[in-house]
């Protein structure tokens, strides 16, 4: 419990700039991030499939979010939240958290890769502030070296406390110390309260504000509603699952244990339903609070449950405290975030695995870096699908011979599919063969329509050529679909398998 109590007290202390920043990146106010980022985080970790991980507001579902907010406003931002809740619980109810199942390793490699450096790039407009007319320009001279001084600071206790004693999180007592330093000795460092007023443009913004309050989207019930808000909704939802999914991962290989992904999936839909009736801008996993959590000992549900619990205390009484903490220390602590995060073991598998694998890992790392998570893992599996296929397609060969009766034989061994289908049409040779040809299918399977079209294609250069075709073994199912070799199969129910095959028309 000491250890879940005090994780959770350092993902909350890091929760508060990137909730603010995220808000900003959204186009909505301060506390609708504060908001989401509580709500999120206490109801995933009560329902959640995931103990030890967080959730909150993040940058991947906020990029989303910010055409619908500049076009309709936050009410319909409210709205498709709400919506995109209701698509995650019924994802869960329909168990479809097993298909993450599908995403190979080059792509979670290049997942964690690509949002270790999307984490690494964020920190780095911390070192940026608004000059005489308002735009941002990079520090120098003396502000600059005393944030890199507090962020090394930071880093290094981060760093050596753990080798001295385990008692507190380390990421913890670097926060409070750097913050003691900068008060007491008076430093000139940018707090969360600079960087509040730099976004919003008002010296005396704050955190502070009261408890989420029950609100219905304020927007027209009715089918052009739905119209605007359903693709933000199936976008966010399917944004939301994904790096939610992967975290939990991810976590589950750090841990040694094992998250249940449906139950991921309903913890995650109520916690962005009440989002959409309280006024959250939604969220969720963050791998980055994640690994801090698991850092500092973090591991079971009381650690989400108290990191939430923290960040409301924050808001309603603790703003001040919290204003006072220097940026710098947040900054050192999400670096050696991505110092953790990122696989550097990835560059001593290069040249030890297939160069297809390592290619898809860069690709995958280089989309999420330069458009977001979800588009970055679809592309991942879509490329190791196809790389999939054509490795396949080189699988399919045939063991040919001529009997006494000058009959020959082909007995096709591999997978039928359509990436398989030319290597399978240039196995037989029509013009040369013999009269008759008996083509076994024992060893092979049809996968698809391609492949059936393959074998009716064949048939029909058989019959061309006036020459006697025999197909046999082939399932019940293929016999059906087939049109032109239908009458040449052989049938032996004895003998011929059975298997689906992925058609149409079986619809």
């Amino acid at each position: 419990m000491k250890n879940d109590t005090l994780s959770g007290l350092t993902v909350a202390l890091a929760l508060v700039p990137e909730a603010i920043a995220f808000a900003f990146v959204a186009g909505v106010e301060p506390l609708v991030g504060l908001y989401a980022a509580f709500m999120m985080g206490i109801i995933t970790s009560i329902i959640g499939g995931r103990p030890g991980m967080i959730s909150g507001a993040t940058g991947a579902m906020a990029v989303v979010m910010v055409s619908l907010v500049a076009q309709h406003g936050v009410e319909y931002l409210f709205a498709a939240v709400l919506l995109a809740g209701l698509i995650q619980i019924l994802s869960g109810v329909l168990r479809l958290g097993k298909f993450i199942r599908m995403v190979p390793h080059p792509v979670m490699l290049g997942f964690v890769n690509g949002l270790a450096i999307v984490i690494f790039l964020a920190q780095l407009q911390q070192f940026q502030v608004a000059d005489a007319d308002g735009n941002l320009v990079w520090m120098s001279g003396e502000p600059l070296l005393i944030m890199l001084g507090l962020v090394v600071l930071t880093m290094a206790i981060i760093h050596f406390l753990p080798k001295l004693t385990s008692a507190l999180p380390a990421s913890l007592v670097a926060i409070v110390s750097v913050t003691l330093l900068v008060f007491y000795l008076d430093l000139d460092a940018r707090t969360v309260q600079g960087v509040l007023a730099d976004m919003s443009g008002n010296p005396q913004a704050t955190i502070a504000g009261g408890l989420p309050e029950f609100h219905i989207p304020m927007v027209p019930f009715s089918f052009e509603t739905l119209y605007i808000i359903l693709p933000y909704a199936v976008i966010l939802a399917a944004v939301g699952l994904i790096e939610s999914l992967l975290t939990l991962s991810l976590i589950d290989e750090l841990t040694e244990s094992r998250g249940r992904g449906n139950k991921e999936c309903i913890g995650q839909g109520v916690a962005n339903t009440v989002n959409g009736l309280f006024g959250g801008m939604g969220g969720c996993a963050m791998i980055g609070q994640s690994m801090i959590n698991i850092n500092s000992g973090g591991r079971g549900r009381l650690s989400g449950i108290s990191a939430a619990l923290f960040l409301l205390t924050f808001i309603l009484v603790g703003s001040s405290l919290i204003e006072m903490i220097p940026v710098a220390a947040l900054v050192g602590v999400m670096f050696i975030v991505v110092l953790g995060t990122f696989e550097w073991a990835s560059f001593r598998l290069l040249g030890k695995i297939p160069l297809a694998d390592t290619f898809v890992g860069i690709l995958v790392a280089v989309v999420t870096v330069l458009t977001d998570l979800a588009i970055a893992v679809i592309v991942g599996v879509i490329v190791s699908a196809l790389v999939f296929a054509w490795e396949h397609a080189k699988h399919i060969y045939a063991k040919t011979y001529v009997d006494k009766y000058g009959i020959k034989h082909y007995e096709i061994s591999g997978p039928l599919f359509f990436g398989s289908v030319q290597t399978f049409a240039d196995l037989f040779n029509p013009k040369d063969d013999p009269d008759e040809v008996m083509v076994d299918f024992a060893n092979a399977r049809v996968y698809d329509h391609s492949g059936l079209e393959a074998i009716d294609a064949l048939a029909e250069r058989y019959t061309r050529a006036e020459k006697r075709l025999h197909i046999k073994h082939l399932s019940q199912e293929c016999q059906n679909l087939l049109v032109k070799a239908g009458d040449l199969v052989e049938v032996n129910m004895l003998e011929d398998p059975r298997y689906h095959v992925a058609d149409d028309r079986l619809a």
